[in-house]
């Protein structure tokens, strides 16, 4: 269960980022930033499962958490405080920041 909203938390990052690229760029921009994340998560999925399968037993600590909801649990935050610094807004000049 908990892999299951981790990858959905995945899907709708991907489809908000997709969009707001989209709009505020072009196409390509989007496409491209999709493209991105599925990647990031592939090699960061496989990364963080190569760590996790060092330090855990494949079992994880229970049913519902084994080592693949470990791995993706930290390939989560990791990917948050890395896409929180990447897609941060740029402070917008106003008008009057501009006459200055």
């Amino acid at each position: 269960m908990i892999t299951a909203l981790i990858f959905f938390a995945h899907i709708m990052f991907i489809l908000v980022i997709f969009t707001k690229k989209w709009q505020d760029e072009s196409l390509a921009s989007g496409l491209t930033n999709a493209a991105l994340i599925v990647v990031l998560f592939a090699v960061g999925w496989s990364i963080s499962t190569t760590l996790i399968k060092i330090v855990f037993e494949p079992q994880g600590l229970g049913m519902h958490y084994d080592s693949d909801a470990i791995a993706l649990t930290l390939l989560a935050i990791a990917e948050f405080f890395f896409y929180k610094m990447y897609y941060k807004e740029k402070p917008k000049i106003t008008v009057t920041e501009k006459e200055k």
